[in-house]
């Protein structure tokens, strides 16, 4: 957030903005894994895509440019703006290397910058000093999921789970991986009725329901 869902690095989108735009995407036949990402302590950087985790962006056909050379930026650009911002922060964690807040939100950087890896590894340091972050280990798994890793995504979402049983991004991440990563289809479904269940005024229980009767019907 189907692309995993996320927060972009100019703008935060409501689960119910993300979910819609998943269910648009599902119904063009374009399912990828939009999952979401709500680890949002520090500006990041600039990307090419909306909305996390726990994959690419869905296809639209691409309007002519007569020639014209895209503005959207490069990967390789994307990581020189993260290389940018995240420098200042890793100066501070040479003095405070277990600053778990300091560590993701370098980690947000590099996920922004689809440097899932890089992000991956430094979650993961944060949810040293803070393990019961269900914010930090949901973006994890997101990262995980990215990287091609459905089986360490939901040990991570599961985990996540096991301090907020009721968490909602986590709940709907854990569903996309499971059906798209997993071909779980059963294990997807308990967890989005799950989801909504534990949270009867979740803003956008319609995509949800479209999101399960999706999965069903493939």
């Amino acid at each position: 957030m189907a692309d995993i869902l996320k927060t972009t690095s100019t703008e935060v989108w409501s689960g119910a903005q993300a979910a819609t735009l998943v269910v648009v995407c599902l119904l063009a036949g374009t399912a990828g894994g939009w999952l979401l990402r709500r680890s949002n302590t520090t500006p990041r950087a600039p990307q090419t895509e909306v909305a996390s985790a726990p994959a690419p962006v869905a296809s639209q056909p691409a309007p002519p440019n007569f020639g014209l050379k895209s503005s959207l930026p490069s990967n390789e650009q994307l990581k020189q703006a993260a290389d940018s911002q995240a420098a200042p922060m890793l100066e501070q964690l040479k003095k405070d290397p277990n600053n778990a807040g300091l560590l993701a939100s370098v980690g947000n950087l590099y996920y922004d910058a689809k440097e899932y890896p890089t992000a991956i590894e430094y979650y993961k340091r944060s949810l040293k000093t803070q393990p019961t972050d269900t914010s930090v280990r949901t973006d994890l798994g997101t990262a995980y999921w990215y990287t091609g890793n459905a089986d360490s995504a939901i040990a991570e979402f599961n985990k996540a789970l096991s301090y907020d049983p009721t968490k909602a991004d986590t709940l709907f991440n854990l569903g996309i991986v499971k059906w798209q990563g997993k071909k779980d289809v059963p294990g997807a479904v308990v967890a989005w009725q799950k989801l909504l269940d534990a949270n009867p005024g979740y803003p956008n229980k319609d995509g949800v329901l479209h999101l399960m009767i999706e999965a069903q019907q493939h």
